[in-house]
């Protein structure tokens, strides 16, 4: 009987090897390009890369705002668990003073040896004595259960306040995660667009980050008549604010920085009003409800200007149509016409 064989197994070459290699290239590029990795993007023109390049700084600030949010929130938090823990501190050092004074009461009655007071009484040689010593005894007792009750109630104080610092904790914990998944997204955005920024030439960059351009020359005599108006603002803390303003033209945009070196949009604000004594909130969403809200026909030097429906940036208007503000990491703090960006709303800071 003819033993069964194995039938030989083709091994692939020439054409039908390249073939088959082929279609397992195409299949990993099919798949890498479904995964979205290492995927080249086309090459851009100038004007696309700018209008991708804006929309990635649009969500990047929106980004940067909600983490400056959580970070204000996150350092509130850090505060209040500093002082809580300060506090139990503190009242645990008083709870163990009065512990050791309730340990001094309660060893002179066990040398005493607790006896009844009738008894006393009955042997002593001199009872009116004896009741004016039991007289002090009862006064006694009762500044111990006063000191019972007051260590007890310093207990339930402690116990509080541990629970409560807990709560804070977990906050804080909660506030950080939030600040790294903000970062995360940051940076992500920004990294987009360092690399479509690449794609362009150095003239090309300068265009888009506005430093070059037809444009330049109005911008120019819009910064001249700005400096040689004299500013009208509302009060003397707005004044000092645009001086601030002023003297920050120049200094990088660095998202989450409060200056003076470097600012982002409500980090400029913020610090320009800080210069002149006004403690305004880290965020635009915020900083536009800490004043009066005003019309755009009205406003007056030192005014918070907000653009965007999402209120996601914000500049210090100083007069002549035209604002200072922090716009994005491509360009410094800079002055440029309010029409430049989706007008909003404005505050006038009190």
């Amino acid at each position: 009987m003819a033993a069964h064989r194995k039938p030989k197994q083709r091994s692939l070459s020439g054409h039908t090897a390249r073939t088959a290699a082929t279609i397992a290239l195409a299949g990993a590029a099919t798949a890498t390009a479904f995964d979205g990795t290492g995927h080249a993007d086309p090459r851009l023109s100038p004007a696309e890369v700018k209008s991708k390049v804006d929309a990635l700084y649009r969500e990047a600030e929106i980004a940067t705002e909600k983490y400056n949010g959580a970070k204000e929130k996150a350092d509130s938090a850090e505060k209040s668990l500093g002082e809580l823990r300060d506090e139990a501190a503190r009242k645990t050092e008083k709870l163990n003073s009065a512990r050791e004074g309730l340990g001094s009461i309660a060893a002179a009655q066990y040398r005493s040896g607790g006896i009844d007071p009738a008894v006393q009484v009955a042997l002593s040689s001199d009872p009116d004595q004896f009741l004016e010593r039991a007289a002090l005894a009862d006064r006694a007792g009762s500044r111990q259960a006063t000191a019972v009750s007051g260590v007890q109630k310093q207990l339930q104080e402690i116990h509080q306040l541990r629970t409560e610092a807990d709560g804070t904790l977990a906050h804080l914990k909660s506030r950080q995660a939030e600040l790294r998944k903000h970062k995360k997204t940051v940076n992500g955005k920004l990294d987009a667009a360092k690399r479509l920024m690449s794609q362009l030439t150095g003239d090309q960059r300068a265009e888009l980050a506005g430093d070059g351009g037809p444009d330049r020359a109005s911008r120019t005599a819009g910064r001249d008549a700005a400096l040689n108006v004299p500013a009208k603002a509302s009060n003397s803390r707005a004044s000092a604010a645009v001086a601030y303003a002023y003297k920050s033209l120049g200094r990088p945009y660095v998202w989450g920085a409060t200056g003076p070196n470097a600012f982002d949009c409500s980090g400029l604000t913020q610090a320009a009003y800080r210069s002149a004594g006004v403690d305004l909130p880290r965020t635009t969403y915020a900083q536009i409800a800490a004043g009066e809200r005003v019309p755009r026909s009205q406003l007056q030097p030192g005014d918070l200007v907000f653009f965007y429906q999402g209120i996601s940036h914000v500049g210090l208007y100083v007069g002549n149509g035209q604002m200072i503000h922090a716009p994005n990491p491509s360009a410094p703090v800079r002055l440029a016409p309010i029409d430049q960006m989706p007008f909003a709303g404005a505050t006038r800071v009190a």
